[in-house]
């Protein structure tokens, strides 16, 4: 070891970890691979380390050596496929590549797979960087986070495309220092409780919205550095807003710089064609066979938790993972070793994934995009399941949606599309997302979705956040939905701020502002989201496309009567079963005139009678807005003094 480096064991990579790496068991091994400041007293300079297993040559290359490939050549760790080289006097923010040499002699520039930072695109060179000086701010953050059960609080999640939420006038994007002083306190003053950012990590092409990379342990450069990243975070986390990362490790993008073949030979991808490509988006699958494409996935997601402290992610395109056949138009249909269609090896990755983050952070949020009936995504591994806490309801979101679209008339016909999710509503941890899928590539903005006239726009699309809010399940919002953005999303442009000079976008976005302090505010719209003591139907009105139910908390008592209308009918007392006896007041209605609303609303407070209706025992008769929700409470001694329960 000394012959080769010429450095003290303790910083050479130990036999012990080079063993973990290839077991796939090695979930740090960005502190063994990738660029490293050594700033020993003896040893001024970096260490670079590779996997490169098929190479013949490889060496550094960089603005510090005029790219020369003869000047820094890098030697193998032997049986170990690992390069390694210490270059003494280098120093942070050098730009490097590394030169791989092929079986077959080719030379390729790659960057580094686990560089921390990269140049800004169109450059694709590495840059030497140190991710060890910034000072965080947010230990009490983190040491609640530790303590808290995110299953029963509030959720609602803001998701964000960093480069098009807001703009500067010459179309430059904000840092994310600048984004920490304007979009964490609009999120705080807005009701958020996370913020959920589209894939940060380095990515070549701004059209892919991050989502195919090349530098997954890079912050990408586009919006600043590492250090503005992390205060970003801090800052979200002092203003007591978690953070969750759109997180990729399906597949990478085949930019020549990138993971693709990266020892001249199919190294992060299947040395089969057909399971390596992914031909409906032009990029490479990961191979999760290999044991250290395993170590460099895991260490990836541990890397982001430990040294960014993000609180989770979003993990795309599970479906896609778990099945070799999924978004994958193939001439011919993938089979595994035993004739079935799952992916073996990749089902065995999301397990251990989500049992090392869990082990070390329990309360993280592991939440999988994954669109099929793949059962027990949200169990315990020990139980079977995939390990999530948390998974995406796109179902939901397509059947409410497309039932939203519908003109009122067609409702009764096609109820069940409104209806349908309470049967498995409890079967996983659901989110509810109203996310980007939903309103790019000509699908249009939710409020465009809504038929009618523009009135009726507004007043569906009130209705339906309503419901959202209502509806067992965390909930998810894509940014610009919270003030009705009218055009679909343009990821190329700042959102359309100036809607709130308009009166219909100005009074919506007042709507959401109370609609979603309502709901936190309101213990029983949460508490018990995953739980079906939780939630009691009262009545399922189809012919009147009218739905009434409960939602419950933990205490007795505590309840919340809900009413959805989904007519543009009004209807005067309109009976509907309540569990007791007693006085009810209307805690909240979406058609009030500072909504926008007809002022279709329950003033003075309801006595029920003791008449049974819907088999509850007690009943009462209201008053229901066209295209609305009304949420009424009974009246108790806590709620005339103004307490707060839900800390009880």
């Amino acid at each position: 070891m000394e012959k080769l480096l010429k450095l003290p064991n303790h910083l050479y990579p130990s036999d012990f970890d080079i063993y973990l790496f290839h077991e796939g068991t090695l979930f740090e091994s960005y502190k063994l691979l990738g660029a490293h400041v050594l700033s020993e007293t003896d040893f001024q300079g970096v260490r670079f380390a590779v996997w490169a297993p098929h190479a013949k040559q490889v060496s550094v290359v960089g603005n510090f050596n005029n790219w020369n490939g003869y000047q820094n050549q890098m030697e193998r760790i032997e049986h170990s496929g690992i390069w390694i080289l210490f270059v003494p006097e280098l120093s942070e923010g050098a730009n490097y590549k590394y030169e791989v040499t092929g079986p077959d002699g080719h030379k390729e520039l790659k960057a580094d797979p686990y560089a921390f930072y990269t140049e800004l695109r169109p450059d694709t060179a590495s840059v030497i960087y140190e991710l060890n000086n910034y000072e965080w701010q947010d230990q009490k953050w983190m040491a609640q986070r530790a303590k808290t059960d995110p299953y029963q609080k509030p959720m609602m999640i803001y998701e964000v495309h960093l480069a098009s939420w807001k703009q500067k006038k010459d179309g430059q994007f904000y840092t994310y220092q600048e984004l920490a002083d304007e979009l964490v306190d609009y999120a705080v003053d807005n009701n958020f409780t996370h913020i959920e950012l589209m894939p940060v990590m380095e990515h070549p092409f701004d059209g892919s919205w991050g989502y195919q990379i090349t530098g997954f342990f890079s912050a990408t450069s586009r919006y600043g550095t590492p250090e503005q990243l992390m205060y970003f975070i801090d800052r979200c986390h002092q203003k007591g807003l978690g953070v969750i990362l759109d997180w990729v490790p399906a597949h990478f993008c085949k930019d020549i710089q990138g993971l693709g073949r990266f020892d001249g030979t199919p190294l992060y991808e299947s040395a089969d064609p057909l399971r390596a490509e992914r031909p409906i988006w032009g990029t490479y699958s990961f191979d999760y066979s290999k044991p250290e494409v395993v170590s460099f996935l895991i260490s990836n997601a541990m890397f982001w938790m430990d040294v960014y402290h993000v609180d989770g992610f979003r993990v795309d395109a599970v479906s896609s993972i778990v099945y070799l056949n999924h978004d994958n138009p193939l001439p011919v249909k993938l089979k595994n070793q035993y004739g079935g269609e799952e992916n073996v090896e990749a089902v065995q990755f999301l397990k251990k994934l989500n049992e090392t983050i869990f082990k070390k952070y329990p309360n993280a949020l592991m939440m999988a995009e994954e669109a099929t009936d793949w059962p027990l995504v949200t169990s315990p591994t020990s139980q079977g399941g995939l390990g999530f806490n948390y998974k995406w309801n796109m179902g939901w979101a397509n059947d409410v949606l497309k039932y939203m679209k519908l003109d009122v008339n067609e409702r009764p016909k096609h109820h069940q599309l409104l209806t349908f999710s309470f049967c498995y509503a409890f079967s996983e941890n659901y989110v509810l997302p109203f996310s980007h899928d939903e309103i790019v590539h000509g699908k249009r903005s939710l409020v465009n979705k809504m038929p009618g006239t523009y009135w009726q726009k507004f007043a569906n699309l009130r209705l339906l956040l309503g419901y959202l809010f209502v509806h067992p399940g965390k909930k998810l919002l894509f940014m610009g939905s919270e003030f009705g953005q009218f055009d679909e999303w343009k990821f190329k442009d700042e959102l359309d701020w100036m809607l709130l000079d308009f009166d219909s976008h100005s009074n919506f976005f007042h709507y959401y502002k109370q609609l979603s302090r309502f709901y936190q505010e309101t213990n029983s719209l949460w508490r018990l989201d995953h739980d079906e003591a939780g939630f009691e139907w009262i009545d399922d009105n189809s012919n009147q496309s009218v739905i009434t139910f409960m939602r419950k908390g933990k205490r007795k008592g505590d309840y919340c009567l809900i009413v959805c209308n989904f007519s543009a009918d009004v209807y005067h007392n309109y009976q509907i079963g309540v569990p007791s006896f007693g006085t009810y007041f209307e805690a909240f209605t979406s058609d009030t005139a500072s909504f926008g609303g007809s002022n279709q609303v329950n003033s003075n407070p309801i006595q029920s009678s003791k008449l049974p209706y819907h088999n509850q025992p007690c009943s009462m008769k209201i008053t229901v807005p066209p295209l609305g929700i009304s949420i009424f409470m009974k009246q108790t001694k806590a709620r005339l003094k103004g307490v707060n329960t839900n800390e009880i």
